[in-house]
Order: structure tokens, then C-alpha cells, then sequence
């Protein structure tokens, strides 16, 4: 396969994380946002019922478009603050169900939109949130002061979008990824929350853009936790809640809230102590440096951190800790660039022993075991982007090839084997087309429409049934 039939398809790599399928840059205008301020609703909210998840919610303006709905089990009649949450794959109630314990800690409802997904266009994105945002203002009790976004993967880019669009949003934690491409970090009227596992791909994105808003006068921290790409765990997602709280309290739009000052300040101060002590230097200053940004202008108690942090900084240890960081950093790049490479040039054989030693290496818990995880993560997200690609041109051969190779650093992925069966279905391989749907299923496939309208399978005579039934 020749370098200049996959030019175009490798640069697919690149924005794939992105919700848009349009070029348009979305950072925040004038002309759009002038129009979007929330008012209270005079009507009076619809009657839910608080502490249960809902998983659909049609809105009323709007059939086409739903949410996934939880109001936090607080016996209050006040507006309560809002975070609506955007999935990659449209599943609404997936964040909800995750975080729902979270919301009745601080007194979030929680909105999660059921057609926000990978691969709608800035237009669809729009058109969800003027539905999402004109159903929820009338039927439930917001807060107009305290609107939030959240997502995952595209879904973080959506949740960016429209904070960039929209100016009563007031902080955006992007999960997994960064603002919408073409976006700068700028001075915004939002705080940004940017939460990566420090086995993802997009995490060297996440801290580079975070390093970026250092030049601005933008709120911003970053969290990271021990995973890979996925919705954050409830403890970081905690975090990052608290972040919202403080943001609130500094800008008067909340009491002072010692007890959670405290809170957080007293496990800070342990998780920078065990750090510390443990020779975790650049963690403990990461460590310093979230809690000075939340605190600042709420406590005092950042004076700690500050000294903290000077104190460790100038540590010959510490040093040493992070040039051996950076320069972990420059060698995943290097490995990054002889992947490329091999797109065009490598063979089985080649990948089948990378990906056997990106596994094994992967499975360390050290900074070098998550870079490998980050590896295997890039491996699956350009295998993914060239399968799609000649997929959808109908290059069966070519795209056997790659599917094999997603199927091979990811198998757990449930796209690789949507893929693979409609590779089956075009040899005319019912059998193996449908153990292929149902592993995809068993992978966390969910997606019924999209099932039945795929084209292939309605050409060999899938038998639905049988998958959906599988499909929990």
C-alpha cells in the first residue's frame, strides 16, 4: 500500500477526537452568544421525581432530541446548579449513573444528552444543546449563575463548543480531550477543568493545553488519575466538582464553605505529604499547584502550598524527576514517528510483535508502563481512523488488514468488531459476521439503530433479534 493513497486518511487521526465533521473555527462570537443568557422560567418546573435516575427524557419542543435526567435527592426548594454531560457515543445516562452520588453530595442535577455523539457536525451540535438547554430552563429549577458542561473524548470538545458559544456556561471539564480544534486557550469568562488518564493518548494534549491557559486569565487545573481513555472516576470527577464549588464561592455566587475548605485542604496536604515523603516530587508539586488554584482567594491556606512548592522546586532531586519526565515525553514522540512510518511500510509480522511488546510493557505500574498504554491507545485510535476510512470507500482488502490490527491492540473495543462484521457480511460470512456483532455487543455495543441500518447486514439477512437480545 502505497504512502500517497493514506496521506489523507492518517490526517483523519488528528481530529477524530473532534464532534465536528465542518471546519469552522468555534471559538466564542458576539453575533451567536449575544442571544443564549438564560432567564429564569416564570412558568414553574415539571414535577420529577429527585434521587432517580431517568434515562430518557424526550423534549417537548423537540421529539428528536432526549436527555438523560437526575435531579439530586436535596430537599430544597432553591435553583440548584446544572451540568450537562456529553458521551462520544450519544449514551446520555452512562455519566449520570457514574457521578449521580456526586450530584447529591453538592446538589447537581445532572443532564446527560442521548444524540450528542462522535461524527455530528458543529451544526448538530448546536441544534442538541438549544434543545437540551430550552427543555431543561422550562421544566426544571436552574440556577442561571451556575451552568456547567462536561464530557468525554468528542464529547469534551462538545462540552467546550458550546461554552465557547455560549456565555452563561461557567466552567467545562473536558475529559479525555481538548477544546474544539481550531480553539486557542484564551481568556474566557468560563473555568476550564481539563481530566486525563495518564495511560490516554490525548493526555500529552490535555497538558500542553493546560500549560497554555497559564498565559491566560483563565481558571484552569488539570487532573490525572491512574486509567486509560475513559470517563474520569468518581474520586477525580469529585475533584473536579469541588473546583466548580470553589470557582462559585470566589466569584460570590455561593457562601464560603469552610467545612469543604477544610475537607480538601486537609487530603491535599496528605496527598502532598505522602508524595513527598515517597520521592514523588513532581506529583507532590502537581499536587501543590491544584490546591493553590482552587484555594487562592478563598483560604489562606494556599500559603502552605506555596511554600510546599518552592520548597520541593528547588530540590536537585526534583529536577532530575522532571527532565526524566520531559524526556519520556520526547520518546513517545520519536516512537510516535516511526509508528507513522510503519503504516505505510510494515507488515503482520512487524505489528503482531509491537503490539505483543506494547502489552506486555503496558502492564508495569510506572511512568514508563502508562507511556505504553498511551502507545497502545494511539495504535488503536489510527487503526480505527484507517479501517473507517477505507471501510466507507469500499477497499475490502486494505481494510481487513487494519481491522485485524484494531482488533489486535484493542480487542476490547467494540468498534473493532462492528467493523470486522461488516467486513463478514460483505464475503457473505452470516455465521461470522454475527459472532463478530455479538462480541462487539459483549464490548459494550449498544447502538440498535444504527444497527438495522447498516446496509450489509440487511443484505445477508443478520439475524437482529438475536443481537439485540444480547444487548443489555
Amino acid at each position: 500500500m502505497k504512502l500517497h493513497r493514506f496521506v489523507v486518511l492518517f490526517l483523519v487521526i488528528l481530529c477524530t477526537q473532534s464532534c465536528a465533521g465542518d471546519n469552522r473555527n468555534p471559538k466564542r462570537t458576539d453575533s451567536i452568544a449575544k442571544d443564549t443568557v438564560i432567564a429564569t422560567s416564570a412558568a414553574s418546573p415539571d414535577s420529577f421525581p429527585i434521587g432517580k435516575l431517568i434515562d430518557t427524557v424526550p423534549c417537548t419542543g423537540n421529539a428528536t432530541q432526549s436527555y438523560a435526567l437526575y435531579i439530586p435527592a436535596v430537599q430544597n426548594k432553591t435553583p440548584l446548579p446544572i451540568v450537562y454531560f456529553f458521551d462520544p457515543h450519544a449514551s446520555g445516562s452512562l455519566p449520570l449513573r457514574k457521578y449521580q452520588q456526586l450530584a447529591n453530595s453538592y446538589g447537581f442535577i445532572l443532564v446527560g444528552s442521548n444524540n450528542s455523539k462522535n461524527g455530528n457536525s458543529w451544526d448538530q451540535a448546536e441544534a442538541t444543546w438549544q434543545a437540551l438547554s430550552a427543555d431543561t430552563r422550562r421544566r426544571l429549577n436552574i440556577d442561571p449563575q451556575r451552568i456547567y458542561t462536561a464530557g468525554f473524548s468528542g464529547g469534551a470538545k462538545v462540552a467546550g463548543y458550546v461554552a465557547l458559544q455560549h456565555p452563561e456556561i461557567k466552567g467545562v471539564i473536558a475529559n479525555s480531550a481538548g477544546l474544539p480544534d481550531g480553539a486557542p486557550a484564551d481568556n474566557y469568562g468560563f473555568s476550564f477543568t481539563a481530566i486525563a488518564g495518564e495511560g490516554d493518548m490525548n493526555m500529552t494534549e490535555l497538558v500542553a493545553i493546560n500549560a497554555a491557559f497559564d498565559k491566560t486569565s483563565t481558571p484552569h487545573r488539570i487532573l490525572l488519575f491512574n486509567g486509560k481513555h475513559e470517563w474520569a472516576p468518581e474520586a477525580t470527577m469529585n475533584e473536579a466538582f469541588t473546583g466548580f464549588q470553589f470557582d462559585a464561592m470566589r466569584n460570590k455566587g455561593l457562601p464560603v464553605n469552610e467545612a469543604l475548605i477544610n475537607s480538601f485542604t486537609g487530603s491535599s496536604k496528605n496527598a502532598v505529604e505522602k508524595s513527598n515523603k515517597e520521592n514523588k516530587l513532581v506529583q507532590a508539586v502537581a499536587q501543590c499547584t491544584l490546591a493553590i488554584n482552587l484555594l487562592k482567594g478563598i483560604s489562606n491556606e494556599s500559603s502552605w502550598f506555596e511554600q510546599q512548592s518552592a520548597a520541593i522546586t528547588s530540590k536537585p532531586a526534583y529536577q532530575h524527576q522532571l527532565q526524566a519526565k520531559q524526556q519520556l515525553l520526547e520518546k513517545e514522540q520519536q516512537i510516535k514517528s516511526q509508528y507513522m512510518q510503519q503504516f505505510q511500510q510494515g507488515d503482520m509480522n512487524y505489528w503482531t510483535k509491537t503490539i505483543d511488546d506494547l502489552q506486555a510493557k503496558a502492564k508495569a505500574q510506572t511512568a514508563d508502563g502508562a507511556m505504553y498504554q498511551r502507545l497502545l491507545a494511539y495504535l488503536s485510535l489510527a487503526f480505527y481512523s484507517y479501517s473507517n476510512q477505507l471501510i466507507k470507500n469500499n477497499q475490502n482488502e486494505p481494510a481487513q488488514y487494519f481491522v485485524n490490527l484494531y482488533k489486535m491492540a484493542d480487542p476490547t473495543n467494540s468498534e473493532a468488531w462492528y467493523f470486522s462484521a461488516i467486513l463478514q457480511a460483505r464475503k457473505n460470512e452470516v455465521k461470522g459476521a454475527e459472532n463478530d456483532l455479538l462480541k462487539a455487543v459483549a464490548c459494550g455495543f449498544n447502538e440498535k439503530e444504527r444497527l438495522r441500518s447498516q446496509p450489509e447486514f440487511h443484505s445477508v439477512g443478520i439475524n437482529f433479534s438475536r443481537i439485540e437480545k444480547a444487548i443489555k
